[in-house]
């Protein structure tokens, strides 16, 4: 029974991740046979050509997604968790704090991981652009309303973020599988009528296409990298479904049926070489192409809904991890954590991803900026994994370099063929991912200087405590609630309170809160109570970067030391720092200017943490950084 238990919910775990895992990746077939063969990149559309192009799509997703992200990377899991934001706490835990490597490999994952945001917004522009440009296969009178249209499903699609997708989220493996079947479909239809496209299985093919073709294949490749987009998605979500789940997936449904896909489209070219304009709604005839566009429309959005809610996990982390201010965090789901909604993140994407849509116009103009952050991405991976295998697991070097630098060769060489689309769109999502990254850096950098002058200033607080209760001042009934960092000495908040009211009450606790580089930290290890005598209390609460933040949860856990809270009676002071730039040796006045901008606009500390607002009494101090 329990085995029937395990593989019905294998089955379940599987159907999703087709739905969300692979939508990304699934949707590649609408736009990438007809970038590889566009005028723009000047590749004949010759038999050889097409057989080259064909098998170097197969061999990529073989040895790219099959091989190094479905069979290796996903194996470097961070407590269950995947995706670049654990990868890169994964590799700072390898080396550790002291090692010299620490800041830059920080540094590398935080751009990669700006990349992502690069990505984020590519993906929906893309794909939805792709799909609703169908309609001009159908009749060129749709072209003027191709990006209009797409503007509405794109506006639509995040105007609903606040719902989450509980509701509909069950549909999404479902509608996928069928995506997925009709790709293989159209693929065996197309085969079946030319069935000698199966020679390009022979990797010979890809290989010969490269040697000589040479520089013709050496642009191409910024082309056909549009096969592997989304390789970062299956791991990114391997906390939600797990490793067994994603891989049963690819290697049952989605790489059977993208494979298929691809054949089928060198086989429609060798037979109709005037398909190549768009080579995906001509696979059946014109009978075809409004079903098509109406599922297409539906996968992409589906595509652009896993890319979405990525984009909110990542910042929920980047938050935990200290290096993005706190924002509104919305649950759209009673039953699933991972479900949030951020409402900043959310419209500020929108308005990205529409100038996207009316600055390219088009899905290839869009195809030449969505190259960049993929392969930079894939790179930032490979260097980060290497870490991982050589100094977390301690592989034979020999197997380290070898097998990472085999992956970057294949890295490099596709983030080399989108480079040079550079000032053709590529610039997009590099300008984007140094705003983020130079935002992210910015606020890491701020809050370690406001972290240093609070230490400069601090009072110890274990002589503090000793000396105030030489004569203790009055006390009144009550707990007392002070936040204080793990810096601080004596928090504002309780000096202005002794200053002020001249009361202590009955028992004070002193909390600070830990942000672990690490996904989860269980109950059990959560809270340490500390009892500094005169019933004052020191609570250490600590959480990983995919933890929930709850104080009032945190609290409920310190009963097993003997320490109860009675909500009505709990006040909670909280110091709310405001952020002075002046002249010095900090950050340079630009940047110090953005970081106090940030402060301003981030989420109040009680809000993040939910402690309740009518418990909260906030007292002002100012630090200069």
């Amino acid at each position: 029974m329990a085995n029937q238990h395990t593989k019905s919910s294998l089955t379940g775990l599987t159907l999703a991740a087709v739905g969300i895992v692979y939508g990304d990746i699934g949707t590649s077939p609408l736009y990438t046979m007809k970038e590889v063969f566009s005028k723009e990149h000047g590749l004949p559309l010759t038999d050889a050509n097409i057989f080259g192009v064909v098998s170097l799509i197969l061999w990529g997703l073989l040895i790219i997604v099959a091989i190094k992200y479905v069979t290796l990377i996903l194996r470097a899991d961070n407590r269950g968790e995947g995706g670049i934001m654990a990868l890169t706490a994964l590799a700072l835990e390898s080396v550790g704090k002291s090692s010299k490597w620490h800041f830059t490999l920080l540094v590398l994952g935080l751009f990669g991981a700006s990349l992502f945001y690069g990505d984020g917004v590519i993906t929906p522009a893309i794909s939805v652009l792709s799909a609703i440009e169908g309609l001009e296969v159908a009749t060129p009178a749709f072209t003027p309303y191709v990006v209009p249209i797409t503007l509405v499903v794109l506006l639509l699609l995040y105007s609903v973020q606040y719902k989450g997708t509980a509701g509909i989220g069950k549909w999404f493996g479902p509608i996928m599988v069928i995506w997925f079947l009709v790709l293989a479909g159209m693929g065996i239809y197309n085969i079946i009528k030319v069935p000698g496209i199966l020679w390009a299985l022979n990797p010979g093919h890809a290989i010969g296409f490269l040697v000589e073709q040479k520089l013709l294949a050496f642009l191409a490749l910024g082309a056909v990298v549009l096969a592997f987009t989304g390789a970062e998605a299956l791991y990114a979500d391997m906390g939600h479904f797990g490793s067994k789940p994603i891989r049963s997936a690819w290697f049952m449904i989605v790489f059977p049926s993208l494979a298929l896909n691809y054949l089928g489209q060198g086989a429609l070219l060798l037979g109709n070489p005037a398909a190549a304009g768009n080579p995906f709604y001509q696979q059946l005839g014109a009978w075809s192409v409004y079903p098509l566009v109406i599922l297409s429309t539906v996968a992409t959005v589906i595509a652009s809904q896993a890319t979405i809610s990525g984009t909110f996990s990542m910042t929920k982390q980047a938050i935990a991890l200290g290096i993005m201010p706190r924002m509104e965090i919305v649950h759209t789901s009673t039953h699933e954590i991972g479900q949030i909604y951020i409402p900043a993140v959310n419209w500020l994407q929108l308005a990205v991803v529409v100038a996207a849509v009316i600055g390219f116009g088009s899905s290839s103009s869009l195809a030449s900026a969505y190259g960049i952050a993929v392969t930079g991405t894939m790179l930032v991976t490979s260097l980060l994994t290497f870490f991982v295998i050589r100094y977390g697991w301690k592989y034979n070097p020999l197997l380290c370099f070898a097998a990472t630098g085999f992956f970057l060769f294949i890295d490099v060489s596709l983030f080399s063929a989108n480079v040079l689309k550079f000032f053709h769109g590529g610039w997009f999502p590099v300008v984007l991912g140094i705003v983020i990254f130079t935002l992210m850096m910015t606020w890491k950098r701020g809050r370690e200087l406001v972290f240093d002058n609070l230490k400069k200033h601090a009072i110890p607080l274990e002589d503090f405590l000793e000396s105030l209760f030489v004569s203790p001042p009055v006390r009144v009934a009550g707990t007392a609630i002070f936040l204080r960092g793990e810096a601080d000495g004596v928090p504002h908040a309780l000096l202005h309170n002794l200053s002020h009211n001249k009361i202590l009450h009955e028992r004070v606790v002193f909390l600070t809160l830990h942000n672990r580089e690490i996904p989860w930290v269980p109950y059990a290890e959560r809270v340490k109570v500390t009892d500094l005598g005169n019933a004052c209390f020191q609570i250490d609460v600590f959480y990983g970067f995919k933890n929930e933040p709850d104080i009032p949860a945190a609290l409920a856990l310190c009963e097993q030391y003997g320490l109860t809270f009675e909500a009505m009676e709990t006040s909670y002071f909280i110091s709310r720092q405001t952020i002075i730039s002046s002249p010095g040796s900090g950050m340079a006045m630009w940047r110090e200017s953005v970081f106090v901008a940030m402060s301003r606009i981030a989420r109040d500390a009680a809000d993040y943490y939910q402690i309740p607002s009518n418990r909260v009494i906030e007292v002002g101090s100012q630090v200069e950084i």
